[in-house]
């Protein structure tokens, strides 16, 4: 732990786990054993986005939960390799030479996935040990890239119970998705201009969960309404009792 912040009725601790820079939510005074919320977040993003702050603000004050998030690999102040800038650099090009924007948002998330997968299971074991965290049940949190990193994740970790996934296409991720079985909320924008609607629907039909429910709503990809935050804390607090 590097430092520690309360506002609003939550803790704020930064940690870092080998070359992993994170930050764990938890009620102010928590005391004990509680449920954890892991929170990828999107392409380009990193552990304190907007995003993720909003909904891990509000999982630890309403729902009592812990909440730990991460930056991805190649990601926020993790070091970026030669790999990933040339690899990001020729997907910008292509982009904008009008290629198909999916098949290189799904080889971007091939190339982080299996660090991405290791990361945060090094982290979930770490964090667990924690006297106010423990060992109880875990929830996974993620959409768009964190979508994309964390259903591999899900397909290989079982202490994960229940997630939150959606804002992302099926393409290279049909293999892992069938092999994920935990309860699932899935989100979707209807008039989605980076994730064509009928992939974001094939990848929640490709999941192997006999437990999901898909959330659609009008707008673009950025335009997920606040309330889904609502249905994400009541998701969880059904699924971990």
């Amino acid at each position: 732990m590097t430092s520690q912040t309360s506002t609003d009725g939550v803790t704020e601790r930064s940690f870092t786990l080998g070359e992993i820079p994170g930050v764990l939510f938890t009620p102010e005074g928590a005391t004990g054993p509680r449920p954890l919320i892991l929170m990828g977040h999107g392409g380009g993003q990193h552990r304190r986005a907007p995003g993720v702050l909003a909904g891990a603000y509000r999982f630890a004050a309403e729902g009592g939960f812990a909440v730990a998030a991460i930056d991805a690999p190649n990601h926020g102040e993790r070091r970026k390799s030669e790999r990933f800038l040339r690899f990001a650099g020729d997907m910008r090009a292509r982009m904008a030479a009008g290629e198909d924007p999916a098949g290189l948002v799904g080889a971007m998330h091939d190339l982080l996935a299996e660090q991405a997968v290791a990361d945060w299971q090094a982290v979930l074991t770490a964090v667990q040990e924690l006297d106010h965290v423990g060992a109880g049940p875990v929830g996974y949190w993620g959409v768009s890239m964190g979508c994309g990193l964390g259903v591999p994740l899900l397909a290989v970790e079982p202490r994960i119970r229940a997630a939150v996934l959606g804002l992302l296409g099926v393409h290279g991720l049909a293999e892992s998705a069938a092999r994920v079985t935990v309860p699932v909320q899935f989100l979707l924008q209807w008039d989605d201009t980076r994730v064509p609607r009928d992939q974001a629907l094939a990848l929640f039909d490709a999941l192997g969960s006999a437990e999901k429910t898909l959330h659609a709503n009008l707008g673009d990809h950025g335009g997920v309404p606040e309330f889904e935050t609502d249905t994400a804390l009541r998701f969880f607090a059904r699924h971990f009792g």
